[in-house]
């Protein structure tokens, strides 16, 4: 099997959730002994993984140009991964013209209209409805999604969501949690007494994580610092721009340290991850790293959705920031409670995202996939009505007529 991932950017799994998620699937694709292609239009960068330790061959290629029409052609593999709907949309049609015997995959990472309606929704201070999602990019990447032979989702909720309000075909979508290894027994993690302070770890350009940190500084670490004033507020994240660094103030315990050499061992170090997150989409690396070193967290009901099912949380959920507040405190004071809580995301990790299990399932539903694409291609009309050409060409004849009789 042939497999080409095109990514929106080249994986960073020290930067990003979305990276360490690309990492994920080509180290899965890499044990199937199959050959890989990675290409990407993004400039390369210094935190980007060495691809070829997989044996994964690295392109750079031109968006809007035809070069990649004779790229796909020659390659001709049996799987193309869109990594997110802005590069199905770039080259899907090239996939499917030039390269048309190809199992056309989306890897959504989160849904992004849905972050972008929450977000939008929260800066006019209302709730979000569904009605938020039909936006021009909600419509851009729900059209994506059923142009696509099959879509992988991270979140349960984000599944649900387009097979029941988008009607997207179950034969289409794949529910794809993270898949990792066998989570450290919490005997060889730091206990209790060797962890001191708080911890927030993301990426800086990523909004819902900027927001976080704002929310850190101006309304929750205060009335957590007047409570533990010995306590200090780590702030850990790739690319932080100035407004960031800005806020480091020692006086007040708020550090901002960005870029961290290694996640896991600074995760490890804190006591309490703390995650105000007010938006977002897909689940979120930090609360899996957090769980993955035995340090609970503290999050909102956007933070823990589609993370934990039916078991309890590896901490506190709650959307008031004072509640927030509190339990932070609490729970850095409470070693019986703190232990029990590392329990509890130990139990999410065994019970939810086992690369043991997830492998063979993701292995088995691409190889079905690319057998029976076909009939299913067939049989899901809106993706045929979507990739026709003539949905728009009614409006570009008139309008070429129209300019046609200006002369």
């Amino acid at each position: 099997m042939h497999l080409l991932v095109i990514g929106y950017v080249w994986p960073e799994p020290n930067s990003s959730a979305a990276g360490s998620r690309m990492m994920q699937l080509l180290n899965c694709f890499h044990k199937q002994n199959w050959t890989l292609s990675f290409a990407s239009p993004a400039q390369q960068t210094e935190h980007m993984a060495d691809l070829s330790k997989l044996n994964i061959e690295a392109e750079h290629i031109e968006l809007n140009n035809a070069s990649f029409d004779h790229y796909i052609s020659e390659k001709k593999p049996d799987i193309v991964i869109f990594d997110r709907f802005m590069m199905e949309e770039q080259f899907g049609w090239r996939v499917e013209k030039f390269s048309p015997e190809s199992l056309r995959v989306l890897n959504t990472e989160d849904l992004h209209s849905l972050r972008q309606a929450r977000h939008n929704a929260l800066k006019q201070n209302k709730d979000f409805v569904i009605e938020d999602l039909y936006s021009e990019q909600g419509i851009r990447e729900i059209a994506a999604i059923h142009r696509c032979d099959l879509t992988l989702m991270i979140s349960e909720v984000e599944t649900k969501l387009l097979t029941d309000e988008f009607h997207v075909p179950e034969t289409h979508v794949f529910y794809l949690p993270f898949m990792l290894p066998e989570p450290k027994n919490t005997d060889a993690l730091l206990n209790f007494e060797k962890r001191q302070h708080f911890i927030s770890i993301g990426n800086f350009r990523h909004a819902p994580n900027w927001d976080a940190v704002l929310q850190l500084k101006n309304e929750i670490w205060p009335n957590i610092r007047k409570r533990l004033p010995k306590a200090e507020m780590h702030i850990y994240g790739a690319y932080p721009p100035p407004k960031a660094t800005q806020l480091n103030n020692p006086k007040e315990g708020f550090l901002v340290k960005g870029w961290a050499e290694d996640a896991h061992a600074v995760m490890q170090q804190a006591r309490i991850c703390l995650a105000p997150l007010r938006f977002g989409a897909g689940i979120k690396g930090k609360l899996v790293e957090a769980m993955q070193m035995g340090t609970p967290s503290i999050t909102t009901n956007i933070g823990a959705e589609s993370m934990h099912g039916e078991l309890p949380w590896n901490g506190v959920i709650t959307d008031d920031m004072e509640t927030f507040a509190d339990a932070a405190v609490s729970l850095y004071e409470d070693k019986e409670s703190w232990l029990l809580m590392q329990q509890n995301g130990n139990r999410i990790l065994q019970d939810r995202y086992q690369a043991e299990e997830w492998e063979p399932k993701l292995i088995n539903r691409l190889t079905l996939q690319v057998k029976i694409k076909e009939s299913l291609r067939k049989k899901h009309f809106l993706g045929l009505m979507l990739r026709h050409h003539s949905l728009k060409s009614t409006q570009y004849m008139s309008q070429w007529i129209e300019l046609k009789n200006k002369d």
